[in-house]
C-alpha cells in the first residue's frame, strides 16, 4: 500500500473510530440542557413557551436515544454516513427548538455551530461542508421566522434588529471559520500521526535488520572456535582411519556436518544474543553501511573524511538503527535528485561530529527550505522526480522520517542549497544541489576513551 492510499484510508476510517455511545452520552447532555433552559425560561422569568411543541420537540431526541440504546450494542463504531445523519439530525431539532422559542432572539441559537464543529473533525471535507450549508440555511429561517419571546403579562422580548442582523453573520462566520479552523487542525494531526507512524514503523524494520545482523555475527563469533576445532580434529582422524573405512566414513560425515553448520551460521535469523562487539563501530563504516544500498546505483557517492582539531583519529560511534536509518534516507534522496555526483564529507574534532551530504541537482525549492521536515509536504518539482521511481509522491516523508529518526539520536539538522537555485548550469559550481547537515555532541554517540579501554564482556540475551 502507498503512502497516499494509506493516508486516504485513514481519513476515510476515521469516522469508524467514534463509537455511538459517545453520541448517545453527549446527546443526553443536551436534552436535559434544554429541558431545565425550558423549565427555568417558564418557572423563573415568566416567559410564554407553547409546552407542547416543545417538550415533542425534546421528546423525538429523548426517543431517538431510547430506540439506539435499545438496538445497537455498546461497541457499535458508525459510518461516514451515519454519524453525517446524526449531525444533520441534531442541527434540524436544534433549529425547530429554536424557531419555537424566538429564533435568534434566543441567546442559545449560538449552540447552533457546535455539530458544525465536531463533524469537521470526524467526517470528510464534502460531509462537513453539507451540514455548514444546512447550519448555514437553517439559521437564516429562524432568524426570519419564529415564533416571538413573550412574558405572562404580554411585553415581547425582542433585540434590536441590528443586533439581530449582527448575530446572523456572526453565527455565518462562526460556522465557516470553526469548520476551516477544525478541519485545517484536524488535517495537520493526522498528517503528522501518520508520518510518526511511517516513522515508527521505518524503525522498527531497521531495528530488525540490525538485530539479525548482530544474531549473525554473535553466533559465528562464539562458535566458529568449537566448530573449527572440531573440523581440525576430524580431519587428523581421517589420516589416522585411512585403513578402516567404516569408522572414516563416519569421520567424514562428522566433517561434513561442521560445514553445514557453518553454513547455517551465515544465513541463520533467529533470536540469539545481541553482539556486543557490533555496538559501535568506526564512524566511516556506520556512514559506508548507510550508503550501502545506494553505492550501486550508478551515481557515484563519494566519502571523504576531514578530521578537525586535535582528535585525529576517527571516532567510533554507536550503531544505532536511528543513525543508520536516517543517514539512509538522505543518502537516497541526495541520489535520486543528484544529476551526476553525491558527496559526503565527515568532519570530526574533540566536541562535535558532522556529516554533509550535498548533491549536484536543482536543489530545495527556496519557498520550501523553511518547510523541509515537515511530513507531506512536496520538497523538490515535479520535474526534478527521476522517470525509473515508479510510485514516487515525493510528499517529503522521507526526510521527516530522516529528521525524526536523526534528532531522536540527539542530531541536529539543517537543510541549504549549495548556490543558487536559478542560476544558468555554466553559472552553478559543482557541488551545486541541496545540502544537509547532520551535527551531533560527540559525546552523545561516540564511544569514550574509558568505555573503550573497558572489557566488552559477555553477549547478554537479546529481549525479544
Amino acid at each position: 500500500m502507498t503512502d497516499s492510499n494509506t493516508n486516504s484510508f485513514v481519513r476515510h476510517q476515521r469516522s469508524d473510530w467514534i463509537r455511538l455511545r459517545t453520541f448517545i452520552a453527549l446527546r443526553w447532555v443536551a436534552i436535559f440542557g434544554q429541558i431545565a433552559a425550558i423549565t427555568i425560561a417558564v418557572r423563573y422569568f415568566d416567559l410564554q413557551l407553547n409546552l407542547g411543541l416543545c417538550f415533542l420537540v425534546v421528546g423525538i431526541s429523548t426517543i431517538g436515544n431510547l430506540v439506539a440504546m435499545s438496538v445497537f450494542p455498546d461497541s457499535k463504531r458508525m459510518t461516514q454516513t451515519q454519524l453525517m445523519l446524526m449531525f444533520l439530525f441534531d442541527i434540524l431539532q436544534l433549529g425547530v427548538l429554536l424557531y419555537l422559542t424566538g429564533g435568534l432572539h434566543n441567546p442559545f441559537s449560538l449552540l447552533i455551530l457546535v455539530p458544525v464543529a465536531i463533524s469537521a473533525t470526524v467526517l470528510q471535507s464534502r460531509a462537513t461542508i453539507f451540514l455548514g450549508l444546512v447550519t448555514i440555511t437553517v439559521t437564516t429561517l429562524v432568524g426570519w421566522f419564529n415564533i416571538t419571546l413573550r412574558t405572562s403579562d404580554g411585553a415581547i422580548l425582542i433585540m434590536p434588529d441590528v443586533f439581530v442582523f449582527g448575530f446572523w453573520v456572526a453565527i455565518l462566520i462562526g460556522t465557516m471559520f470553526l469548520g476551516l479552523y477544525e478541519r485545517r487542525v484536524t488535517a495537520e494531526i493526522d498528517s503528522m500521526s501518520e508520518a510518526l507512524l511511517a516513522t515508527q514503523m521505518a524503525l522498527s524494520r531497521e531495528q530488525k535488520l540490525t538485530d539479525l545482523g548482530g544474531v549473525v555475527a554473535a553466533a559465528a563469533h562464539e562458535m566458529g572456535t568449537p566448530l573449527a576445532t572440531i573440523k581440525l580434529v576430524s580431519v587428523e582422524l581421517l589420516d589416522d582411519l585411512a585403513d578402516m573405512p567404516d569408522q572414516k566414513e563416519d569421520v567424514e560425515l562428522i566433517r561434513d556436518q561442521v560445514d553445514r553448520c557453518r553454513d547455517i551460521l551465515r544465513s541463520m535469523g533467529q533470536i540469539g544474543k545481541d553482539d556486543l562487539h557490533l555496538r559501535y563501530a568506526p564512524l566511516s563504516a556506520v556512514i559506508e553501511e548507510a550508503a550501502a544500498p545506494h553505492m550501486s546505483r550508478g551515481t557515484p557517492v563519494t566519502i571523504s573524511l576531514l578530521p578537525g582539531g586535535v582528535a585525529p583519529e576517527q571516532p567510533e560511534v554507536r550503531r544505532q538503527p536511528e543513525i543508520i536509518h536516517g543517514l539512509r534516507n538522505l543518502i537516497q534522496n541526495a541520489v535520486d535528485f543528484s544529476s551526476a555526483n553525491v558527496w559526503i564529507d565527515v568532519k570530526w574534532d574533540d566536541a562535535k561530529i558532522a556529516i554533509k551530504i550535498i548533491d549536484d541537482g536543482r536543489g530545495f525549492p527556496p519557498h520550501l527550505i523553511k518547510r523541509i521536515g515537515d511530513p507531506f509536504v512536496r520538497t523538490r518539482r515535479p520535474s526534478q522526480e527521476p522517470e525509473n521511481r515508479v510510485g514516487y509522491e515525493g510528499m517529503g516523508l522521507g526526510l521527516f522520517i530522516a529528521k525524526t529518526l536523526l534528532e531522536r539520536s540527539g542530531a541536529e539538522l539543517s537543510f541549504a542549497n549549495g548556490c543558487d537555485p536559478f542560476l544558468s548550469r555554466s553559472e552553478r559550481p559543482e557541488r551545486c544541489g541541496a545540502i544537509v547537515q547532520v551535527i551531533w555532541r560527540r559525546d552523545m554517540i561516540s564511544r569514550s576513551k574509558s568505555e573503550a579501554q573497558q572489557s566488552v564482556g559477555e553477549n547478554q540475551p537479546m529481549q525479544p
